[in-house]
């Protein structure tokens, strides 16, 4: 499956809520890497044109493109997501999963921070007032940015 330049892994990205400014870091590491990347959404959207670069579009509905997600990766793929039960279910098919702000989960952190979500949730079922994530910030996309290099770094040197 991952035929380009004999990468043992690619990139995956949870690409309905992926912000623009990751989408461009993803599109250049594509391409100077030489790794493939694909994008699941369940809605149509622009990707350069690169035999590297590819969307996959699946139906609407709850989980549709986390569930082809993880469906579709291998074992050391990494997968670019902002979303906790994504990463978890990442984690658990030993494939290595990045959240949109530069965190790196792993079966300890992505299991707490299930936990601070559940929370969350149950605070807001219950109508207490617990705002959304901050805006995206520039500190936020350097952050991905490094860690996505280290990361990929490490992937290319396992060839």
């Amino acid at each position: 499956m991952n035929t380009v330049a004999n990468n043992p892994f690619q990139i995956w990205v949870d690409a309905d809520a992926c912000p623009a400014p990751i989408k461009e870091i993803l599109y250049r590491t594509a391409r100077r890497l030489h790794v493939e990347l694909t994008l699941v959404a369940n809605q149509s959207m622009q990707v350069p044109s690169s035999g590297l670069i590819r969307l996959i579009t699946v139906p609407e509905g709850a989980d549709v493109a986390d569930d082809k997600i993880v469906e579709m990766l291998t074992p050391g793929d990494v997968v670019i997501t902002g979303d906790i039960p994504l990463a978890a279910r990442v984690v658990e098919k030993s494939a290595i999963a990045i959240g949109v702000r530069g965190e790196l989960f792993d079966d300890n952190s992505v299991h707490d921070r299930l936990a601070s979500r559940d929370l969350m949730e149950q605070f807001r079922s219950a109508g207490v007032d617990t705002r959304g994530p901050s805006p995206l910030t520039q500190k936020d996309i350097q952050t991905f940015a490094n860690l996505l290099d280290r990361t990929l770094t490490r992937c290319l040197k396992k060839r």
